[in-house]
């Protein structure tokens, strides 16, 4: 039951990570707009940590939604074997 709930919050997650990725895409974008604010407020903490391991490639390319995606998955992979 416990295992569950982490998997769907993990997934839910993941789609908070899309928007912000998609976000970050869309010229002229408030950044301070209360959606916005939001999707920063709850991404910062996992990307931030991800962003001093590994800086953007070229000093441009910020890879690190690429690589929370990656462990959410690989997270979300763990805990479906323990089911």
């Amino acid at each position: 039951m416990i295992i569950s709930l982490l998997i769907l919050l993990l997934q839910l997650y993941s789609y908070v990570l899309l928007a912000r990725a998609l976000v970050s895409w869309i010229p002229n974008l408030d950044p301070y707009h209360p959606a916005v604010r939001v999707l920063y407020t709850l991404t910062e903490p996992v990307l931030e940590p991800i962003r001093k391991l590994i800086p953007p490639l070229g000093g441009i390319m910020d890879i690190s939604i690429i690589v929370a995606f990656f462990a959410l998955i690989v997270l979300e992979q763990l805990l479906r074997s323990i089911v």
